[in-house]
């Protein structure tokens, strides 16, 4: 099977990874998925990621993470910048994902940041994804 939109993959994967209470999911990887784990991690929305190779690009395991009554730390991801609709914001108009309580993840000139950081180091960029 062919992705063209290996993002919107990883996060369909986790989506319903989620929906099944599985403790981890198995996505093919690569740099930009790694890089979001990362940020996911740091950010507290999955506990932990695994890179683990394989004959062919790798697989990128990632544990999610559930709070004490069993629900999901995630409540939800959204794709932003499409292959077809690329959005790309500047210092000023960095969204806010639910008031504060969410992150977006932007690809910068200085890698992928969260909205956080973009705000603190002044730094716009393509807008990825969304997690609250």
């Amino acid at each position: 099977m062919v992705v063209t939109d290996t993002i919107a993959d990883l996060i369909i994967r986790v989506k319903n990874a989620i929906e099944r209470k599985k403790s981890e999911v198995d996505i093919p990887s690569s740099k930009m998925k790694q890089e979001i784990a990362r940020l996911l991690q740091e950010e507290g929305y999955i506990a932990n990621y695994k890179y683990i190779e394989d004959s062919k690009q790798g697989i990128l395991r990632i544990y999610l993470k559930y709070a004490d009554d069993g629900s999901s730390v995630i409540r939800d991801m959204k794709r932003i910048s499409t292959p077809g609709k690329r959005v790309y914001v500047g210092t000023s108009d960095i969204p806010r994902v639910t008031e504060g309580l969410g992150r977006s993840i932007i690809s910068t000139s200085r890698g992928l940041l969260t909205d956080k950081e973009c705000r603190k180091n002044r730094l716009g960029g393509e807008v990825v994804l969304n997690i609250w």
